[in-house]
């Protein structure tokens, strides 16, 4: 049995082989996963249903799993106000640096070789895509005994 709440199969095996850099993202349910989506992830559906399971909530578990030391959002077009989910994001990620991307720019990012694993979700807000890049543990965090 683990001792992490973390228990997803797919995702505990992915993040197993990463290490400082590797990208992790985070899709909401109109994200084009067939085809923005780096050739190398590993792809986790956890979008059963509309609106089941949110980024935030996938976030949530995951900052307690893994490091983060920054991250990227998709942002629409400048006419358009921020998305909740940014906010919300800016928030639980804290004080990991937040870079806003456009559209094609995010779906590039997300394109690269360096994305271990994408987990696509049920997250019916718009614009509520996240890329994580995992940083390093730090020193006391990992216990032996």
């Amino acid at each position: 049995m683990l001792l992490t709440e973390l228990l997803h199969p797919g995702i505990l095996q992915a993040l197993a082989g990463t290490g400082h850099g590797a990208r992790v993202l985070l899709a909401d349910g109109h994200y084009p996963a067939s085809t923005a989506i780096g050739e190398r992830a590993q792809v986790v559906h956890l979008n059963l249903r509309p609106g089941l399971l949110d980024v935030s909530t996938v976030l949530d578990v995951l900052l307690r799993a893994i490091p983060v030391e920054s991250a990227q959002v998709m942002v629409p077009p400048d006419s358009e106000p921020e998305p909740q989910a940014i906010g919300e994001y800016r928030s639980m990620l804290a004080p990991a640096p937040v870079e806003p991307l456009g559209r094609f720019e995010f779906y590039n990012a997300a394109y690269s070789p360096d994305l271990a694993l994408a987990v696509v979700t049920a997250d019916l807000r718009t614009y509520a895509n996240l890329l994580l890049t995992i940083g390093v543990r730090a020193e006391g965090t990992l216990r032996t005994s």
